[in-house]
């Protein structure tokens, strides 16, 4: 029994005597990285200064130099956006 065991082993140790070539895999994988931008600040808009009561003409132009601000700030966090992405 022990004889037939032994020949046993053998003959598949024989087998397995050549190694098998290494096949090499690229894998990509993605990797959370954290983005380190500072925090783009808040603009004091036009609008939030104006005084209570202010002539139409004075909201006016408020608005629209608002409107020139959220375009600038809309514009820094979009830029801000794109850096954490790359």
């Amino acid at each position: 029994m022990k004889k037939l065991i032994v020949v046993s082993v053998m003959t598949l140790a024989g087998c397995s005597n050549v190694p098998p070539a290494p096949s090499y895999v690229e894998v990509k994988v993605p990797i959370a990285v954290p983005c380190k931008m500072a925090d783009v600040a808040r603009p004091a808009f036009a609008v939030d200064q104006l005084p209570i009561g202010a002539t139409i003409d004075a909201q006016m132009r408020a608005l629209r130099a608002e409107r020139h601000q959220r375009i600038g700030y809309e514009r820094e966090l979009i830029a801000a956006n794109e850096a954490c992405k790359n």
